[in-house]
């Protein structure tokens, strides 16, 4: 889903407003400028991050599909390589609709800083039942996508090393090292460049929920927007 350009006076509840956004977005940019990643503890204000745990842990049954592997029309469900349910963000509430104004503000900054040329974005949850995993893959591949910048966000409240599901980002040139384990804890944000960095999911011992999304390019050679999904 392509966003309208926002800005944060559009965060519809003022307490999931972020007080420090251009100092977070300034830690961010620094970072992708000289490691290629950036993983900021408690980027998300707290109650924007409770509410949109609330959102997913509470979601009606059926409502999260098992995610697919693939691109296009060649996208199937593989439980060999993922066992993760999802459900695409709409902005069907205040939560969803602060959570896109941010990454909206985010896509126009690190346009503006780095020169990204970031078009659009979308994202979903993601919730890993106990023992689900996703393993090790590149969010895009040279020359045939359009995901330039990955972003995830945690959403799991009292969680400790011992409940595992760590984010496991490795080196792009000797992809057995691994140059982050990241533990999913509630309002950590992850962002991360979608053709270089190789990275797992590993399974937890109880329920483990994030916030999956790409800002893409539009890489279309035939004069049309890219579809977004």
């Amino acid at each position: 889903m392509e966003l309208p350009i926002v800005c944060e006076a559009d965060f519809s509840d003022p307490s999931y407003s972020f007080v420090d956004l251009d100092v977070l977005i300034d830690r961010i940019a620094g970072d992708l400028r000289a490691h290629g990643f950036s993983h900021v503890p408690a980027a998300l204000p707290e109650p924007l991050w409770q509410a949109l745990h609330a959102e997913v842990a509470t979601a009606p049954a059926g409502q999260l599909k098992a995610a697919s592997v693939g691109r296009f029309n060649a996208r199937v469900a593989n439980s060999e390589v993922r066992r993760d349910a999802i459900l695409w963000i709409e902005g069907a509430s205040d939560a969803q609709r602060a959570w896109m104004a941010f990454a909206s503000r985010l896509q126009v900054e690190l346009n503006r800083r780095l020169l990204l040329g970031l078009f659009s974005f979308e994202s979903h949850f993601a919730h890993y039942a106990p023992g689900a995993f996703y393993k090790r893959h590149l969010d895009a591949f040279r020359g045939q996508a359009n995901r330039r910048l990955s972003v995830v966000a945690y959403l799991n409240e009292a969680w400790s090393p011992e409940d595992g599901g760590r984010l496991v980002l490795y080196d792009p040139e000797h992809d057995e090292t691994a140059l982050a384990e990241i533990q999913p804890e509630g309002g950590s944000l992850v962002v991360f460049l979608s053709e270089e960095f190789p990275h797992e999911v590993l399974s937890a011992s109880k329920d483990r929920f994030s916030i999956a999304g790409w800002f893409r390019v539009n890489s279309s050679n035939s004069g049309r927007v890219d579809p977004p999904r």
